[in-house]
């Protein structure tokens, strides 16, 4: 059981019996009134968000997630089609489940797949990934008074802030926790 010092940004706990992450916390203690935790929470089975506040002496159970190795297949629809590494099993995750992790998947990527009581819920994805630039305003000489950035689009459809040389036909590295451009491949 966790007290809720121990609750954090990507921990994942059981409440009303199903399985959660925490996305964002706020631990306040305000003179004689207890410590309260409010917390940002989302479902890892259906992918909504709940809002949800706890006082000092509740007790949260730890979610038991498993990990596996899993490589993403193709997308039919909002149905995002896995196999696991070890079993060959395959299995479909929607676009609420994956929430932003489906910007960075191109066919043969390998993920971590959670599952929870024999359930796949969601996927974690590598810390970077490499993706093809399918369009790139033209940087312009001299343009730096925004900045030297330019937005381009990547074969997933997402957008990511580049510098200016970044073209169109070009294999960008991005870090897929803050959705940032690293380097060029």
């Amino acid at each position: 059981m966790l007290g809720i010092t121990e609750i954090k940004n990507g921990k994942k706990i059981v409440w009303n019996n199903e399985p959660y992450e925490v996305v964002d916390y706020l631990h306040s203690k305000t003179g004689r009134a207890g410590a309260v935790l409010r917390t940002k929470l989302r479902n890892l089975m259906t992918g909504a968000m709940l809002d949800c506040t706890f006082q000092g002496g509740d007790k949260l159970e730890e979610a038991n997630i498993a990990k596996a190795h899993a490589q993403y297949l193709y997308a039919t629809g909002d149905e995002y089609e896995f196999m696991d590494n070890e079993t060959f099993e395959q299995f479909a995750l929607s676009e609420a489940m994956l929430g932003n992790a489906k910007g960075y998947l191109v066919e043969g990527t390998e993920v971590i797949l959670l599952t929870w009581n024999g359930t796949p819920l969601t996927v974690e994805l590598p810390a970077k990934v490499t993706l093809l630039v399918t369009d790139a305003p033209p940087g312009l000489k001299g343009d730096t008074a925004s900045g030297g950035d330019k937005v381009v689009t990547v074969e997933t459809g997402m957008q990511v802030t580049t510098p200016l040389f970044v073209k169109t036909g070009d294999r960008i590295i991005i870090n897929t926790d803050r959705g940032t451009y690293v380097s060029r491949a």
